[in-house]
């Protein structure tokens, strides 16, 4: 069977996640990467020996890639026309234009959660809604936040139903190595709702849903208190039994050293992960307590690798690869080695 051919638009933050999350994937081809113009990030490509093939989405700008010496394969519509998906990464309100790119060769687009709903067919989640990619044209992904929420929201609602949830977002300011929120010493409190939870809605509108976000002067991860009203009473050891099944949520515990977001970027370090980066997101053992029939906890989102799966389960099911949604979470989960800390 032939591999399916992907190509990745935006090489920043989460693009370099993606190239390397596809390349691993044993039935897909990375066909290449597209950039604007000689980024760090697009340096380091260069100085580590061209892993990937890189295509100019500016070729007026291809002159600083040959003045750098930085092997250029061609335009970005030439990896569109090589590729059968484009997974685009790039900065919000660019995907939309790209996809009319993707449109003109018929071809499939998978956009991250900083593009406006409106540019695709499916607002997707790997494991609470796979069934309604199969076989779409364009998807859109959640935020990384939204990715994790529903995660553990999913994955209390197939064992006992979620009615409702309030959710308290403590959310890093930037990326690590970001400028452009400036040197702050202070907290900022958004209008609520959060996004996050109108787009858990747009999901599960099964579930009830609101929250409150909470901007921090840190870099290494979010961490999300939930209040979860379940439809069957759950205990806390019921809970943790769950998320302990679930391939993608890591329990951790204060007594272990997990003291905060900090702990699990230095332990993904210690493991050796490429930049740091975890997949799983983490719930706290100690956190989980009930409120009288409600059941709450905390977790912690690795920004910068937490939607990768999530991006790649999103490729297996708009070509149809797999049209179980375990079976395709399973092969993604698979090849990316998540969930090897249960062995």
């Amino acid at each position: 069977m032939a591999k399916i051919r992907v190509g990745v638009a935006g090489y920043g933050v989460i693009g370099q996640r993606l190239a390397d999350g596809v390349a691993l994937q044993e039935d897909m081809e990375l066909v290449g990467v597209a950039d604007v113009a000689p980024t760090l990030a697009v340096r380091a490509l260069k100085e580590k020996g061209m892993p990937y093939d890189l295509y100019t989405a500016l070729p007026e700008k291809r002159g600083e890639l040959d003045a750098l010496k930085i092997p250029v394969s061609g335009t970005l519509e030439d990896l569109v026309k090589k590729c059968d998906v484009m997974l685009d990464a790039t900065s919000a309100g660019v995907g939309a234009k790209n996809k009319e790119l993707y449109a003109k060769h018929g071809k499939k687009g998978i956009f991250q959660g900083g593009e406006k709903n409106a540019v695709a067919d499916v607002f997707f989640h790997g494991y609470a809604n796979y069934e309604k990619g199969i076989g779409a044209q364009f998807l859109k992904l959640t935020s990384c936040n939204t990715t994790g929420l529903i995660r553990a929201v999913d994955c209390i609602d197939r064992k006992a139903g979620v009615e409702r949830v309030a959710i308290t977002i403590i959310r890093r300011v930037a990326d690590p190595g970001d400028y452009h929120r400036g040197l702050t010493n202070a907290l900022q409190i958004d209008h609520a709702p959060s996004h996050q939870a109108l787009d858990l809605m747009t999901i599960m509108p099964h579930v009830g849903a609101t929250g409150i976000l909470v901007h921090t002067p840190v870099t290494h991860g979010h961490i999300i208190t939930v209040v979860m009203t379940t439809k069957k009473e759950l205990s806390v050891e019921n809970a943790l039994e769950f998320f302990s099944e679930h391939p993608r949520i890591r329990p951790v515990s204060i007594d272990e050293g997990f003291l905060g977001n900090a702990s699990l970027f230095r332990y993904a370090r210690d493991l050796g992960n490429p930049r740091g980066d975890m997949y799983e997101i983490a719930v706290w053992r100690d956190s989980i307590v009930k409120s009288g029939k409600d059941l709450m906890f905390a977790i912690n989102i690795p920004q910068e690798a937490v939607v990768i799966p999530e991006n790649i389960d999103a490729v297996r099911a708009c070509t149809g690869m797999q049209k179980d949604r375990i079976e395709g979470t399973d092969a993604t989960n698979r090849y990316l080695g998540i969930g090897k800390w249960k062995a």
